[in-house]
């Protein structure tokens, strides 16, 4: 392959190759920046703007409340919520009690959820009321040693006036949603505040403790074994790649960024939460995406940084209201999670002069470990390593470095990349290989790297579908499955889709009992009600067997290389 520096040819003038982040805690960025820009507006919400120090106080008093729970330095929060103030707050509280943020997909359903309470063992949990009943429903299924004992409540409307001018115009689906006040859950053994209730604490906090190798975040990424691992990131790892993002999208404490990438995905964390907290910039914020709202926000808050899934792009821009919205303030637009059709990325470059910048990361790089130069992307490419990162294609059988445009698999070494998976020696040991007396994290992606130095992916060494930018990963979704009392066996397969690129298929047999009576359709409802939306699957296949290999696994590539022979699906994206 080419020398590892080959790719600084056409690193961006402006930027250093590496960088020493502040060996401070994370916290740190909001409490500064409190000082510095106090009445600025860090959050926008429907119309409800947070500054700074309001931010900063608000996640004191929710920190004081968690140390009042019992909360104490390294211990595990779960944080379940979409996009909305609440989520940041929430997310500093933590921080500031010295403890470690479990973020989770407010798509997941209670029998999902448990596993989030027990393998951190998490004893408190902060939610909004729409997810609470779920979140409530997993502790309660759990014996009563392993249950959450705190559950801090938020309704939404806790952060903007309902009756506000922007809250009128938000998408009619969202009112019931956003709007109305729910009750509270019933905890089994445990407590249940109300958000305003744990902001009233006025209890004395002790100063912060936690330094940059402190854990701060406990993210989770599925895999081959079917149930979730946390990635263990000290504060140094999240701080390095947010003040690289910062830098590499030319944030400011002027920039305005549109956050609706999920907040709980490593993406949106680190590069649009955390970089902006860090660079003093606003965060005009959506709970979902809704094109035209997007169109509207970008518009009216001349919005300069747009991260997102190229997905949205393509639906804003199919909006018959396109013509009709401002994107001029646009700075940098990019993203990841699939590929962006070279034809939108054209017209984006021919109508806005905007080059759309592809980037790549996973859970365990803290996001971005690979990213376009924003002056000169290639399109459908993963980019160049991020600022102090070094990436190579090795052979993944010889572990051994393949010449330039061969494939192999992508391997990284760099300050974002984690510490580990919780509790799992073994599979944090088999995650790593040493190259050049480097610790590398071996991605499971197969890609190669062209003379420029530029990374393009190729294919997959693990099993995985990604949705839209959602990664599913088949053996979690395969062993929700089998507690359906009628499935017998499933395996479970990517199908190619006309929106969503991917999408997922289960190829299910059925128990002899149940043949006859239970549906493709019943299928999928039970899934929709067992496991998060993305997850389910699109297209249920009755088989008589699956096809097994001579020791008795069932050869799923088999079943995939029979899917691609058909053509993709054409039905419409769920919303």
């Amino acid at each position: 392959m080419p020398a590892p520096q080959v790719h600084y040819a056409h690193w961006p003038k402006r930027l250093p190759h590496s960088l020493t982040p502040p060996a401070t805690s994370l916290w740190n960025n909001l409490a500064v920046n409190a000082q510095r820009y106090p009445d600025k507006p860090a959050l926008v919400f429907f119309g409800a703007q947070l500054g700074y120090r309001a931010l900063a106080d608000a996640a004191e008093r929710l920190a004081a409340h968690l140390r009042a729970s019992g909360v104490r330095r390294g211990d595990r929060v779960l944080l379940c919520m979409q996009n909305c103030p609440q989520l940041v707050i929430a997310h500093f509280a933590i921080l500031r009690a010295d403890a470690v943020v479990v973020p989770v997909n407010p798509m997941n359903r209670a029998e999902e959820l448990k596993h989030y309470i027990t393998d951190p063992d998490a004893r408190v949990a902060i939610t909004t009321a729409d997810l609470a009943p779920e979140v409530a429903a997993a502790s309660n299924a759990l014996p009563a040693e392993r249950r959450l004992q705190h559950l801090v409540v938020s309704q939404f409307a806790d952060a903007f006036d309902p009756a506000s001018e922007e809250a009128r115009a938000m998408p009619a689906a969202w009112r019931d949603w956003l709007c109305t006040a729910r009750p509270l859950p019933a905890l089994g053994g445990g407590a249940v505040h109300a958000w305003s209730e744990a902001l009233a604490c006025q209890d004395a906090i002790p100063a912060p403790e936690a330094g940059p190798d402190d854990l701060a975040v406990l993210p989770y990424t599925s895999g081959t074994t079917g149930l979730p691992k946390g990635c263990m990131h000290p504060h140094r790892s999240i701080m390095h790649n947010a003040v690289a993002s910062a830098l590499w999208g030319t944030a400011t404490s002027e920039s305005v960024t549109l956050a609706v990438v999920p907040m709980f995905h490593i993406t949106g964390m680190v590069s649009l939460m955390h970089s902006s907290i860090y660079a003093g910039a606003t965060l005009v914020m959506m709970p979902r995406w809704d094109r035209d709202l997007a169109g509207r926000l970008i518009s009216r808050y001349r919005v300069t940084n747009w991260t997102n899934i190229p997905t949205m792009v393509i639906d804003l821009m199919a909006s018959p209201h396109f013509g009709g919205y401002d994107l001029s303030s646009l700075v940098y637009i990019g993203g990841g999670g699939a590929a962006m059709p070279q034809a939108v990325a054209q017209r984006l470059l021919d109508q806005f002069g905007l080059r759309y910048s592809e980037g790549y990361g996973l859970t365990e790089t803290a996001a971005p470990s690979h990213t376009n130069p924003p002056d000169r992307p290639k399109q459908q490419c993963l980019g160049i390593p991020f600022i102090s990162t070094d990436a190579r294609v090795i052979d993944p059988d010889t572990l051994q470095e393949v010449p330039t445009g061969e494939q192999g698999e992508i391997v990284i070494h760099g300050p974002g990349v984690f510490s580990g998976y919780w509790k799992l020696p073994v599979p944090t040991e088999a995650a790593f290989i040493e190259l050049d007396g480097k610790r590398f994290f071996r991605s499971g992606d197969l890609g190669r790297v062209d003379e420029e130095g530029y990374f393009f992916i190729t294919d997959r060494l693990k099993r995985m579908i990604n949705a839209s930018g959602f990664k599913v990963w088949p053996a979690e979704v395969e062993a929700l499955m089998f507690r359906h009392p009628a499935i017998q066996e499933a395996c479970v397969i990517s199908a190619r889709d006309s929106y969503r690129g991917e999408t997922v298929k289960a190829v299910v047999v059925l128990r002899p009992s149940h043949r006859g009576q239970v549906s493709e359709a019943d299928i999928v409802a039970w899934c929709r009600d067992n496991m998060a939306v993305y997850k389910v699957p699109r297209v249920v296949q009755f088989a008589d067997a699956l096809p097994k290999s001579g020791s008795g696994k069932v050869m799923w590539r088999q079943l995939q290389e029979a899917e691609a022979a058909e053509p993709a699906a054409a039905e419409a994206p769920a919303r």
